[in-house]
């Protein structure tokens, strides 16, 4: 996502016209045009780029909803295929039971009492027979249930088939969005000039920086070790990243899991003040939470910031509005 220092650029180019004013000796109302227009042209690519990272992580957030709605399919199938071999073999055991059962029945009405030697041989055929219906009775309720469950799970089965349809149709709708958006971003960084595509490209402060001990040093050494890499939307590096996977990858590196979006992240750990940040903290920015970053110390923070612009150290405050910190230990 686009941040503030890219538009440090401007001073440059207004300096630059200043000077070729004092050369040329233009008239002032002309020459003030050319620093409005660079303004302008930087002003645009940095609102195209934020735009751009927010549709970035809301595709990302649709990919993970279309995973869990795949998953709730999958358990709906599952449950389904359970149910209707329940079904099936409450079924056969009524099958069975009602043919003993009618057979009981004939014997029972033809012969129980003539072919009893005794009058306990007669009491222990009628109790079998007795048994017999019990069973059959019970068989019969399990196949109501199984019927009742299995039509519950082929509903739920059909609910998740149409949540997943809809997951993937929302996919697509949001691939085009973020396409047209990231065209128009690149379209707009080609009509910068090329001071200000260099001033963006700089990897910026590259020098060692001290990080604590634990999971958060060891989360931020990853990060910092990604300066210079290039900004990819929805990469996953290790070569290119955006802004949420490289902290996802970072916190990974110290053996935690944290989701893959800035919104996810947003969530994680506990939250701390703006006073209160220190080295390995997830700062969210934008009212929508749709860039993240993480803390160096009180001050810096290293993140993947837009196309053009390669990983690297800002200034906190710099970078855009707070939206949450949070921290994930400690």
């Amino acid at each position: 996502m686009a941040s503030r220092p890219a538009q440090r650029t401007i001073r440059a180019a207004l300096a630059t016209t200043a000077a070729a004013v004092l050369v040329t000796g233009l008239p002032l109302t002309q020459a003030s045009a050319q620093p409005s227009s660079t303004e302008d042209a930087l002003k645009k690519y940095n609102d195209l780029s934020t735009e751009a990272g927010r549709l970035n992580d809301e595709h990302l957030k649709a990919q993970e909803d279309l995973k869990a709605k795949q998953g709730d399919l999958d358990k709906a199938n599952g449950d389904l295929q359970n149910a209707r071999s329940a079904e099936e073999s409450h079924r056969g055991d009524v099958d069975a039971l009602t043919e003993a059962s009618f057979e009981g029945a004939r014997f029972n009405q033809l012969s129980a009492l003539l072919v009893s030697d005794s009058q306990q041989d007669f009491l222990n055929r009628a109790t079998a027979l007795e048994v017999l219906a019990s069973a059959n009775s019970e068989s019969i309720r399990g196949l109501s249930d199984a019927v009742v469950q299995a039509d519950d799970a082929q509903k739920r089965a059909s609910e998740a088939t149409e949540g997943a349809r809809k997951a993937a149709e929302d996919i697509s709708n949001r691939k085009n969005d973020l396409d047209k958006q990231v065209g128009e971003a690149r379209e707009q960084y080609r009509s910068l000039s090329a001071a200000q595509r260099t001033t963006l490209a700089s990897i910026g402060d590259t020098s060692t920086v001290t990080v604590p001990a634990g999971t958060a040093g060891t989360a931020l050494s990853f990060a910092l070790a990604q300066r210079g890499k290039p900004y990819v939307y929805g990469s996953n590096g290790p070569n290119s990243w955006d802004c949420s996977s490289l902290i996802q990858a970072a916190y990974r590196q110290a053996g935690v899991s944290v989701p893959r979006t800035s919104y996810g992240q947003a969530t994680v750990g506990r939250s701390v003040s703006r006073s209160e940040v220190k080295a390995g903290d997830i700062i969210v920015y934008y009212s929508s939470q749709s860039h993240v970053a993480m803390a160096v110390d009180g001050v810096r923070a290293v993140h993947a910031s837009t196309e053009g612009v390669p990983v690297k150290i800002a200034d906190i405050d710099s970078i855009g509005p707070i939206s949450v910190i949070r921290r994930v230990e400690g």
